[in-house]
């Protein structure tokens, strides 16, 4: 335990003192240049190494990953538009991206739609109750969706009539005098998915709660004071006055839990791995390129979720530059 962390000390250490010098020798480097240039020139020696890193780890892949959607499973001669035609002509695929479909309309409206509705309701309660029960909802934010997923496959098991039951919802449907259902095979009208959709709004509704607490306590009291003299109903006050006052709030945590919903993989695969038509382009990808070692296709699926995730990001910036601009 001692020497793991006396590794982890050093290694920050080498990474700190390396990242002191590399800015110091930029910093010299600018000031062997002419007062003039040297001023017009030192902010960008000191942006550098930021824009190499994203340069690196984020652009460079991009490229790469295009690339290789155009190429055979091992990456190795060109086959042009063959990996989009096979998924998309694909019927097992076309399921998979109408289950992402259906949480990227179900998960995101919900999340906030719950995480509103607690932050308001939780504003009335006193302070010591007020904490005690976004504590209680922002807890699950600390656990990994890994770790979610592990806990609510317990919860989700099933054994055989006759057996004991693990699973603690056929434990009370047994206990009722009900025979156990295997709940995560249960793909009639994608009721297994919506199951494994609540395990992402169980996980996610605290950070929609947070920030739109937030936003709802920012709301001018001399407003709903106002709305309240002029005779508006609470009902009102809350779809009149506080909603359109939280616009730019619910905007960001919807498109934000929107963009986290269209990489979803983790949930997926620990609960069923895409099995019994669950399947998302999140663990579609992760099967393609680990189980059946296509890298082609996997990076086929990449490029479309790219070309998904665009639009909505070109929408995020919009809105962000306009809130800025009436700020």
């Amino acid at each position: 335990m001692l020497e793991k962390v006396l590794t982890a000390l050093v290694t920050v250490i080498i990474g700190v003192g390396a990242a002191v010098a590399l800015y110091w020798v930029l910093n010299k480097l600018a000031e062997l240049l002419p007062g003039r240039i040297e001023g017009w020139l030192k902010p960008y020696l000191y942006i550098l190494p930021a824009y190499a890193a994203i340069a690196f780890y984020l652009i460079y892949p991009a490229v790469q990953t295009v690339i290789y959607s155009f190429k055979d499973p091992t990456s190795t001669e060109w086959v042009g538009f063959d990996n989009f035609d096979r998924l998309l002509t694909n019927h097992d695929f076309q399921q998979t991206l109408l289950n992402t479909l259906l949480w990227m309309i179900v998960v995101p409206a919900v999340t906030v739609a719950l995480g509103l509705a607690i932050a308001v309701l939780a504003d009335r309660l006193g302070v010591r109750a007020e904490n005690t029960v976004k504590t209680i909802v922002f807890m699950p934010m600390a656990i990994s969706l890994v770790g979610a997923g592990t806990v609510w496959k317990l919860i989700y098991a099933y054994a055989p009539q006759g057996r004991d039951q693990v699973g603690l919802q056929n434990a009370i449907v047994t206990g009722l005098g009900g025979s156990p259902v295997p709940w995560t095979q249960q793909s009639q009208f994608h009721f297994n998915s919506f199951l494994l959709m609540l395990i992402l709004l169980w996980a996610q509704v605290g950070f929609s709660m947070v920030l739109l607490s937030a936003a709802v306590k920012g709301v001018p009291t001399d407003t709903l004071e106002a709305a309240r003299i002029d005779g508006a109903g609470e009902r009102q006050i809350f779809f009149r006055v506080v909603v359109p006052q939280i616009k730019g709030t619910i905007i960001t945590v919807l498109i934000t839990t929107l963009i986290s919903v269209m990489k979803i993989f983790d949930v997926v695969y620990v609960m069923t791995n895409g099995g019994f038509n669950t399947n998302v382009v999140g663990n579609a990808f992760f099967n393609q390129l680990f189980t059946n070692f296509d890298q082609g296709a996997a990076a086929a699926i990449v490029v479309l979720l790219m070309i998904a995730v665009i639009p909505v990001m070109a929408y995020q910036v919009r809105h962000f530059r306009s809130e800025e601009a009436t700020a």
